[in-house]
């Protein structure tokens, strides 16, 4: 099985600093076609370092916080 991996760029120290992200819908979308047991990583520093993904690590966050 394959895993899908995210190369995540580190660009800044506040959300505003990010140049470009993908919205939920994009992403729901782009997973569709990948085997629903297959896990995600994120990739950083070029592939030098990785982390996981758990559902206590998202969280909601709104504008007026």
């Amino acid at each position: 099985m394959a895993r899908v991996i995210i190369a995540a760029d580190r660009e800044g120290y506040g959300i505003d600093q990010v140049r470009e992200t993908m919205t939920v819908g994009e992403l729901v979308a782009l997973l569709q076609d990948y085997d629903e047991d297959a896990p995600i990583y994120l990739s950083h520093d070029n592939g030098f370092t990785f982390g996981g993904i758990t559902e206590r690590k998202i969280e909601e966050v709104f504008d007026d916080e």
